[in-house]
């Protein structure tokens, strides 16, 4: 199982768009998946239909009142499932400021969990606060998702430092494997330019012993696209709403990347021993 956290500290640059719609693909590829909704705006759990309800069992519930993920995650398309959020999650930095152990209790949910899945995608709030660091510190991977503006590079920095922060400090497995240039005008000079940025600021920083040493950038590129901006208000993926827009086409081509990656690490069987 992949555990991928998609994580930006900046607002508006695709990042919940791409933990559903990579989700998604996902599934629709045949995967088991599993989304988390881990920010109080609970963008996720709109964007997959599911409307939240004061009365409704959301990841708050798992992190402050001790519920297991199976009695709180919902099935919303053939082999996606979601632990859905709500506006009361807002409130868990202050209700868990004085609990030991507060930065793993994801973590410790997702290893009491009997569920099988193929992916668990957590989709983290735009802050660096103790949700994140609970996503941070429950999953193997993260993606982060940019878009190709000037200051991208400076952002992407202080998101290194915070992974680096969290894998010395509370998850030595944690790696930063992929990049995602969201929003992308493929007229502009500029988006390339940052694009070959990217990929020289990791180049340069290859062969380092940090969390990101193997990290690059997906060749997808999630192009700028208005069935994108719409899917969310219909309560649906862009697969389910559109499926032959560019945004569809767009995702489906780094769910392939993500499947082939996948590939690479499975390790061949063993040979059996003649004799």
């Amino acid at each position: 199982m992949r555990t991928i956290a998609i994580m930006n500290q900046k607002g508006g640059v695709g990042k919940t768009t791409t933990a559903v719609n990579l989700s998604a693909a996902l599934a629709a590829a045949g995967c088991r998946v599993c989304l988390i909704d881990m920010d109080p705006q609970a963008h996720a759990t709109l964007h997959l239909g599911i409307e939240p309800q004061l009365e409704m069992p959301s990841v708050y519930d798992v992190l402050v009142r001790d519920r297991p993920l199976s009695e709180v995650r919902r099935e919303v398309e053939s082999g996606l499932w979601i632990v859905p959020s709500h506006l009361d999650l807002a409130a868990a930095e202050v209700e868990l400021a004085g609990v030991v152990g507060r930065e793993v209790i994801l973590r410790d949910k997702l290893s009491e969990d009997s569920a099988e899945f193929d992916y668990v995608i957590v989709d983290c709030p735009p802050s660096l606060g103790i949700l994140t660091i609970n996503a941070l510190a429950a999953v193997h991977e993260v993606f982060i998702p940019l878009q190709p503006h000037f200051l991208a590079l400076h952002g992407l920095s202080k998101l290194l430092q915070t992974v680096e922060l969290v894998a010395k400090r509370l998850n030595g497995h944690l790696r930063l494997t992929g990049v995602i240039l969201c929003m992308f005008d493929t007229t502009t000079r500029l988006a390339a330019e940052v694009s070959e940025d990217v990929d020289a600021f990791f180049d340069r920083r290859h062969e380092s012993e940090k969390p990101w040493s193997g990290a690059r950038m997906f060749r997808a590129r999630i192009r700028r696209n208005i069935r994108l901006a719409e899917a969310p208000s219909f309560g649906r993926s862009i697969f389910a709403y559109a499926p032959d827009s560019n945004g569809a086409e767009d995702y489906r081509k780094l769910a392939e990347e993500v499947l082939a990656q996948t590939a690479e690490r499975a390790c061949p069987p063993l040979q059996r021993a003649a004799g």
